[in-house]
């Protein structure tokens, strides 16, 4: 990957009908909550009109039953009376009754389209501003953070916690006012047609609870290990698809099939259980609804008899038992939601919560002249305060110079790099470029004195002449092309289809390793920093292109101040001054014959690399 400044796994089961399986819950979801809450206040006009609509939209739907009682009283009775002979139905009665329902039923509608529309608007609003606050967030967490917390783990909060927030947040809010809203109406209508009614239909609530805690109680562990599983399926397909090449070289693809297999199996069986088990749950519901329903009309019907309610009550009644669940059903479901929206919230909060970056020093200092001069002036620094890698390391180094720095494998090269361009602070000491500490520097402006070369090449999805001119956005392509020939790119672009103009894919497959090196190197040169950072920037070339990017690297490093870290030594021969280290420490300083000459550490180095000693010893 190249630094330059110049100016999803898988998901989980869910119960099915409604009922949901309780999920991640936050740990401090009052906390949560309340700050989330906070990102409401900019709209709380606007939710205050959702309220009122949902509200409205839920009357007028609730009052729709009980009108139509009356229309089916008034048809009974003009059937009677018209088989007595004593009368007719009345048409006209019953048209104006249907004529009131459908106004009500569509200025409900309109009602729940509206605060639906504007509830979408602020929920995404909200997620707009949380997607923006995180992208702000990111620039100014401290490299710590990254090498300790994986990609896809970032990620996550970014995109799948945040559509969890955006989501419940759009259903959910609207949906508790109407639940609220509709098990209140409901109950005062079943109350004004017959209270012993009710009571009767208010029996059956703790039974169909009871039934709900039971069967949610024997699928849960199902539903977790359905959870679990699938995630383990869905990680072992990604990572075998990914390292296919390794699998298929190592003939593992019958122990990846095996393991497959087992994840497969477990996922399979907790899987059926789990939705055997829910399946079970709208059944048994719904028998117990239709012993409500045959209770209500038998009662109904003696209280008809006795002339305490008319046949368009308990018709009317019916309709209200019917909705007097479903508000119960939802309130449980919603409170399962927002549980899970408040984790998903946390998480977001936690990674916006995160330590910062040291704030820039209030009165950096801006040098006329940068010629070069770096120096570490008893560098003491570890990645935890109590491990100590680095220690007491000095150095000075005068403008022009090629340093290189050589070590086995974690002796804290690649440290140094990360120091020189304040990814990390020093614990004690200090690191100064032109005489002045690097902390006097705004990061901007120290980082666009360096252009880096690291061993990972790093291109994004967009056309090869583009991706050269990262290094310095203002290049015309005349430019960009002479730094591409400086590089020994510009032959192998040409040949490509569209040369230039190509568009590199998102893992940049469409060309090799070694050419994304060399693009790389191309927009280093480009970017004419004064101070050079390569991190074995020829290690994925062939032996004659990297002679060509060694000659092309001597002549961009000429009057230039450059940091090596070299893995083959044969590369670093022509160093100014090479630093060993080993530990931490710098053990050895000198020029390639010096050190040889020494016969001590770095001289061993060197002979084991054309020796038969292991090459994983020298990194």
């Amino acid at each position: 990957m190249m630094a330059l400044n110049n100016s999803r796994p898988g998901g989980g089961g869910r119960p099915g009908m409604g009922i949901q399986a309780k999920g991640e819950t936050a740990r401090d979801f009052n906390g949560t909550t309340r700050r989330l809450l906070q990102y409401l206040r900019a709209y709380r006009v606007q939710l205050v009109i959702v309220l009122i609509f949902a509200i409205a939209s839920t009357v007028f739907m609730i009052v729709g039953p009980k009108i139509l009682g009356q229309a089916t009283t008034k048809l009974f009775e003009g059937v009677v009376a018209q088989i007595a002979g004593t009368g007719t139905i009345d048409f006209e009665y019953i048209g104006n009754i249907i004529a009131l329902l459908v106004g009500l039923y569509v200025v409900s509608a309109i009602f729940s389209y509206v605060q639906g529309w504007i509830m979408s608007g602020i929920s995404m609003a909200v997620t707009y501003r949380f997607r923006r606050d995180i992208a702000e967030k990111i620039n100014k967490m401290p490299l710590k953070y990254f090498d300790g917390t994986s990609h896809g783990e970032v990620l996550s909060r970014i995109t799948n916690d945040v559509d969890t927030v955006s989501q419940t947040l759009n259903q959910s809010l609207s949906q508790i006012v109407t639940s609220v809203t509709t098990l209140i109406g409901v109950f005062v209508m079943m109350l004004t047609i017959s209270w012993v009614m009710t009571l009767v239909a208010l029996v059956m609530i703790p039974l169909s609870f009871g039934i709900i805690a039971l069967v949610i109680s024997k699928s849960q562990k199902f539903f977790k290990e359905q959870q679990d599983y699938l995630g383990h399926v869905n990680g072992h397909v990604e990572e075998m698809y990914s390292g296919h090449n390794v699998v298929k070289a190592f003939n593992g693809e019958a122990q990846s099939v095996a393991r497959f297999d087992i994840y497969n199996n477990t996922l399979y069986n907790s899987a059926w259980k789990s939705q055997f088990l829910s399946g079970l749950l709208m059944p048994i519901l719904g028998f117990v609804g239709n012993l409500n329903y045959v209770a209500v009309t038998i009662l109904g019907g003696y209280l008809a008899i006795r002339g305490s309610i008319t046949i368009g009550d308990i018709q009317a009644f019916i309709q209200y038992v019917r909705l007097f669940t479903q508000p119960i059903a939802q309130i449980a479901n919603v409170s399962n939601i927002l549980q899970q929206t408040a984790a998903a919230a946390e998480r977001v909060f936690e990674f916006m919560d995160e330590p910062q970056e040291i704030q820039e020093t209030e009165h950096p200092v801006k040098p006329e002249y940068v010629g070069g001069t770096v120096e570490f002036d008893h560098v003491h620094f570890g990645y935890n305060p109590d491990k100590i890698i680095i220690n007491d390391f000095s150095a000075k180094v005068n403008p022009g110079q090629k340093i290189a720095i050589v070590g086995p494998t974690g002796a804290g090269k690649t440290t140094i790099v990360k120091l020189l361009m304040r990814f990390y602070d020093v614990n004690s000491g200090a690191i100064k470029v032109e005489g002045h500490d690097i902390r006097d520097y705004t990061r901007k402006d120290l980082r666009s004195l360096f252009g880096m070369v690291l061993q990972d090449a790093w291109l994004y999805n967009d056309s090869i002449m583009e991706n050269i001119r990262y290094g310095r956005l203002d290049a015309t392509d005349d430019e960009v092309v002479e730094a591409a020939k400086a590089a020994h790119v510009d032959h192998f672009v040409r040949t490509l289809p569209d040369g230039y103009n190509m568009v590199l894919d998102e893992e940049a497959g469409n060309v090799s390793q070694g050419q994304k090196q060399l693009l790389t190197i191309a927009r280093a040169i480009l970017a004419n920093p004064k101070i050079l950072i390569l991190d074995e920037a020829t290690s994925s070339v062939d032996t004659r292109t990297e002679v060509l990017i060694q000659k092309a690297m001597d002549n961009l490093m000429q009057n230039r101040t450059s940091f090596i870290i070299a893995h083959r030594l044969s590369t670093i021969r022509n160093a100014d001054m090479i630093l060993v280290m080993r530990d931490g420490d710098i053990v050895e300083q000198g020029t390639h014959l010096e050190l040889l000459a020494k016969g001590g550490f770095y001289a061993d180095l060197y002979n084991s690399q054309f020796e038969n000693a292991p090459v994983g010893d020298v990194a």
